[in-house]
C-alpha cells in the first residue's frame, strides 16, 4: 500500500505548518520521533487543512505523544487516516485518543496495532465508537486487551453504525469468553439497514492466538 511521501521530521514540519497541498500523505515511519518531537508535528498539524494521511510506524512514541497526537486530532477536518501501528502506547494514550474520537469527524481508519493497550484503553476506545459515527477501520491486534476489553468493544459494537472492519483479537490475550462477546455483538449487529452494504465488509472473523472461533452468521 502507498504509505505517501518519505520525508524527515525537519522537512514536513514547515511544509505542514505552510499548509502545503502537495503534502497529502506522509509517511515518518520508523523515524524515531519519540513523545518530544510528537508534540511538535502536533502543533504543525493542528493549523494544516491538507494532510489526509499520516503514518508514523514504530517510533517510540509513548502516552505523552499520543496525547499531543490527539490533541491535535480533535481540530483536525482533513486527517483520514492515523497509524500508529507499533509504538509504545497504553491506556492513557488509547484514552486521549478515544476522548478525540468523540469530537473528530474527518477520520476513517486508526491503527494502533501493536502497542501496550490493556482492558483500560480498550474501555475508552469502545466509549467513543458509541458516539463516533466516521471511523470505519480501527486496529487493535497485538497489544494487551483481555476479555474485559473484548466485552467493552462489543458492547460498542452493538450500536456502532459506521465501523466496517476490525482487526482486533489477533494476538491479544482473549479467551473464549471474550470471543463469544465479539461474535454474538457482531450478529446482533448486521447492522443498520441504511448502512447494512458497507458492514458486509467486517469479515467478523473472531480469532483467539490465531485460533478461529466464531465468524458473523455463524452459530456457536
Amino acid at each position: 500500500m502507498e504509505c505517501g511521501e518519505y520525508l524527515s521530521l525537519d522537512e514536513a514540519l514547515p511544509r505542514l505548518r505552510a499548509n502545503d497541498p502537495a503534502l497529502i500523505k506522509l509517511n515518518l515511519n520508523d523515524s524515531m520521533i519519540g513523545d518530544e518531537a510528537a508534540g511538535l508535528l502536533a502543533d504543525a498539524l493542528r493549523v494544516n487543512t491538507s494532510i489526509k494521511e499520516l503514518h508514523l510506524w514504530g517510533n517510540e512514541i509513548q502516552n505523552e505523544g499520543a496525547a499531543h497526537l490527539a490533541d491535535a486530532l480533535r481540530v483536525s477536518i482533513s486527517l483520514v487516516t492515523l497509524n500508529l501501528m507499533s509504538n509504545k502506547i497504553g491506556d492513557e494514550g488509547a484514552a486521549r485518543l478515544a476522548d478525540a474520537l468523540q469530537v473528530n469527524t474527518s477520520l476513517l481508519n486508526l491503527n494502533l496495532y501493536d502497542n501496550k493497550i490493556e482492558d483500560e484503553g480498550a474501555g475508552r476506545l469502545a466509549d467513543a465508537l458509541r458516539i463516533n459515527t466516521s471511523l470505519e477501520r480501527l486496529g487493535l491486534g497485538d497489544n494487551e486487551i483481555r476479555d474485559e476489553g473484548a466485552a467493552h468493544i462489543a458492547d460498542a459494537l452493538r450500536v456502532n453504525t459506521s465501523l466496517v472492519a476490525l482487526n482486533f483479537l489477533r494476538w491479544n490475550n482473549i479467551g473464549p469468553e471474550g470471543a463469544a462477546h465479539l461474535a454474538d455483538a457482531l450478529r446482533v449487529n448486521q447492522f443498520n439497514p441504511a448502512s447494512s452494504a458497507r458492514h458486509q465488509e467486517i469479515r467478523g472473523l473472531i480469532e483467539t492466538r490465531g485460533q478461529r472461533v466464531a465468524a458473523v452468521g455463524e452459530t456457536k
